[in-house]
This record gives C-alpha cells, structure tokens and sequence, in this order.
C-alpha cells in the first residue's frame, strides 16, 4: 500500500565555505546599476542599486566589527519598519555575527526575556523601539546609518552549517522559542524560485509587509535579489487602499502579501494591472473566497505557500501547477516529506497525519537555541514533526486540516495561547484566564481572552495591562467574563468550547 511520502531527489548540496549574505548580493553583481530596492509611494519613490545596497551592507559590516564585535557574536536588532532593517542583517551575517531580528512592536517586558535568554553582545535601537535598561552595548541610529559609508570589509566565509541567525517563535509551550538557522537556509531557498514564485531577474516583486518582519526579509528583500530581481517596498505608514495604486504605476510583476493584505485590498477599486502577473500569499491559510475575488478583479491567481519558522515555505503552489481543490499544493523538487502518525511512521495516501519534513532538509532550523531538548522533542526519528495536519493524495496534493495544538493565528504570525495566558497571569482581579483565537468574520480571526472573577471588571484596563507586556499582534482585542472556564472530566481546558461560545454571541 503506498505511503504518504515526496522523495523526487535530494536539492544540490550547499558549497563550502559559504556565506549566505555573499549568496543574496552575488547575481547583483553582475547588474550593479540596476535598482536592487524601490522604496515606494503614490509620489515618489527612493531607490537603492545593487550597488549602493552592496557598498551599505559590507560597510556596516566593517562597523560591526570596528565597534568590538566578533564572529559568532549574537546581535540584537530593535529596528524600525525602514530599509535600515536589512542592511544591519545582512550587514551582520556579511561579518559572521549572528542577528536576531525582532518585530518593533514587542515591549519591555518581551525583550527582557531575549536579553536574559540570548545574552547578546549588542542592541541596534531604532529612535522610540521598546528596549530595557541594559550595559550592552546599543547603538543608535545615527551610528549604524554612519556605518553605510565604511569600506566594504571581506565576507566572513566558513561552514555552511554554522549558525547565521536567529529568530523567534511562539513555543507550544508558552515559552517563545530562539529558532537558530545556518548559513545554509538561503541555499535551501532556490527550491521556492520555480516552486513557487515564478521569478527571474527580470521581475519587479511588491511586498506589502514591512521590513522587519521576516516574510518580508525572505520573500519581498533576500530572495528577489538572491535572483537579481528589483524589490518593491511599499513607505512606511503606507495606506492598504495605496497598494493597488502602487502596482500599478510601479509595474509591479509579482505582488506578495499575507491572505489578510488581500482582504483589505480587496475592499478598494483595483486599476487595470497589466504587469502583474500573479500574487503570492502566506502567513496563514489562503481562503477560497479571497482567491476568487481576487481572480475576478485581476483575472491573475494567487499561488499559496506552506512553511513555518523552523523551516521556511517548502510546499506550494505555482505557475504550471495549479493545486487541487482545496489543497495547498505539492512540496517543492529536492524535498522529502511525508505525512506521519505521531510515532513518525508515514500514513498510507489519503489517510489523516501530521506534514513532517526529513531531517536532511537543508532549509531546516538547527535547532531552538539553549533548548536542546525542545529541539529533540520535534523530531521523531528522521522526521521533523510540524504540528499540522494533513493529507496528501496520489498526486501528492497536500489538504492542510489544521493544527494539532492550540496554537492561534493572529494576522500571520502563529502565538501560543500559553504565552498570552503566562503574560496575563497577574492580571488583578482575574482568578483564571484562557485565551484563543475567534472568528469574527469571514477570514478574519481576533484573540479573545476569557476570564473568572468575583465581579465584571473594566474592559479598557484589561486591553491596557495587556498592551504593557505583549505585542500588539499578540493582545486579547477583547476580555470576556465567564461563570467558570469549560474543562474536560480530568481538569483539561477546551479551547473549542471557548471558540463556539465566542462566535455563537
């Protein structure tokens, strides 16, 4: 009986020694006049050749180095939604130094546990970014937008499988996880060009996120350049209702956005489009009305990825194959994946499991720093367990059927009711609190936080003590007052039953 498994053949391996900012800037090299980044608004925008993001890059990494830090050294970035984003990244993956790139919208209270976790070396701090008091070393804007301008220093090459960077992620557990990926992970990223996008060098690809957030470092900045490829970035503050205007006159080829960006997009009259000539979409679940609306308003398709933090998109959709009803699309040429039961063990096609991804995938984390066993706790056997479910047919169509834990989507980024509820803990007045995400209208889904307490207590000073320890992504939109959270026989919460409470009010 034939196996839930994709094995066409393993990807080329990646060369040694490696570095994966040399691999993004490589191709523009070869065009360095060339606008590498157009920063964009409905007047004007500011542009950026190969060779000027090249010459900003290699100099901050020469001021990385000058200012004390070394190889190997773990940097904490605190920047803004501006182009300094990736210069200072890949700036500091140039000279060897390891970034931990960061959303701006994290409190004190966030950062802190970073600090006590990681132990950095260093802080770049964006003017009014969140940040506690600390004797790291942190330097201000003035002084790393100064580094641009330093001769260019030589890339730190080495094992491809040595630590690159770092980024964070909502834990099962409650406890955000420290996601370590090697150079290697640019190298894994080749598998999405023709996997997925579709795209040449001679594309102009719009991302409607901003700068530091990571779709937008991988899919709208490293990967159109890795290909030679200009990248569109809409100015920051820029309006949803702007976007349609903006591919428009910027000839925009390829538009990609969160499924929640389309939404917006959606609800504004879209001008005639005769560049475009797909979108993209990832971050969450791509939904079937949004596809045909969009469809309907452009006459061009939306191709959906499938990836996590751990591992970047590596099932797809995409130009010349168009997946089947309903499914996300087939894993990408050059990678293994299956569908497996919790033991680890393969399902038989078209049975229910959990999409699973070999441990020889070179676009696989290394593991969660300082959480060896974490780490360990994923894998079963050969296989890296992703917590989705699915089901692949005998064309290897992947259906996603959801997550095997509680985890919520909030606007794209995956959060862990545990995290909300361990931040939420304290909060005076509540005796116990639950938290999960709720249906609020077709396609879009809010956290919701449940509570017990002696009395109503007042909705504003709830939403504030939350503002003041989480991420605004992460904040309860809403606190409602039970009589008594819904628990199992054995003491269990049932998230579910929060969920149908919510949305039959």
């Amino acid at each position: 009986m034939a196996l839930s498994i994709f094995d066409k053949g393993a990807f080329a391996p990646c060369p040694a020694p490696f570095n994966m900012a040399e691999h993004v800037l490589a191709a523009g090299l070869e065009t360095p006049d060339k606008p590498a980044l157009s920063i964009l608004s409905p007047t004007v925008s500011k542009d950026w050749s190969f060779a000027e993001i090249r010459a900003a890059i290699l100099g901050t990494a020469n001021g990385l180095l000058a200012s004390g830090l070394a190889p190997g050294d773990i940097l904490l970035m605190r920047l803004g939604n501006t182009v300094d984003f990736p210069i200072a990244y890949l700036g500091a993956i140039a000279a060897g130094i390891v970034p931990v790139p960061t959303s701006s919208q994290l409190t004190e209270f966030e950062v802190a546990k970073i600090l006590e976790h990681l132990k950095p070396a260093a802080i770049l701090r964006g003017q009014g970014i969140a940040c506690p008091d600390t004797e790291l070393p942190v330097f201000d804007t003035a002084t790393f937008e100064s580094w641009h301008s330093l001769p260019a220093v030589n890339f730190n090459r080495g094992d491809p499988n040595r630590l690159a960077y770092i980024i964070y992620t909502s834990g099962t557990s409650g406890v955000p996880r420290a996601v370590g990926h090697a150079h290697r992970a640019i190298w894994a990223r080749q598998m999405m060009m023709q996997g997925w996008y579709g795209l040449s060098a001679n594309d102009r690809l719009l991302h409607a996120g901003a700068f530091n957030w990571t779709y937008t470092l991988g899919t709208g900045l490293m990967d159109p350049w890795t290909m030679g490829a200009t990248a569109l970035i809409p100015d920051q503050g820029s309006d949803p209702a702007q976007l349609a205007t903006l591919l428009h006159q910027y000839q925009a080829t390829i538009f990609a956005a969160a499924p929640g960006v389309y939404r917006q997009l959606l609800k504004f009259p879209i001008p005639d489009l005769p560049h475009l000539r797909h979108g993209l979409a990832a971050g969450e679940k791509l939904s079937s009305s949004i596809r045909t609306a969009w469809k309907v308003k452009t006459g061009g398709d939306i191709y959906e990825a499938y990836g996590m933090s751990e591992c970047s998109t590596f099932i797809s959709s995409a130009p010349g194959s168009q997946p089947a009803e309903g499914s996300l699309g087939k894993p990408q040429i050059g990678r293994k994946i299956a569908i497996v039961d919790d033991a680890g063990a393969p399902v038989t096609l078209g049975d229910d499991g959990i999409i699973a991804i070999h441990r020889s995938d070179p676009g696989l984390m290394l593991g969660y720093v300082g959480a060896a066993e974490a780490t360990q706790d994923k894998f079963k056997g050969d296989w890296f367990l992703t917590g989705d479910r699915a089901r692949m047919d005998g064309d290897c169509n992947i259906t996603y059927l959801g997550r095997s834990d509680d985890m919520m989507n909030a606007g794209g980024f995956r959060v862990s009711p545990l995290e909300v509820e361990a931040a939420l803990a304290d909060l005076p007045g509540v005796t116990e609190l639950a938290v999960t995400d709720i249906a609020v209208k077709q396609d879009v889904r809010l956290i919701a936080a449940f509570y017990t307490a002696e009395q109503e207590l007042e909705q504003e000073a709830l939403l504030t003590y939350a503002q003041e320890c989480l991420a605004k992504y992460k904040c309860p939109r809403s606190f409602i007052r039970l009589d008594a959270l819904p628990k199992n026989p054995n003491g269990k919460l049932q998230r579910q039953k929060l969920r149908a409470f919510a949305e039959n009010q």
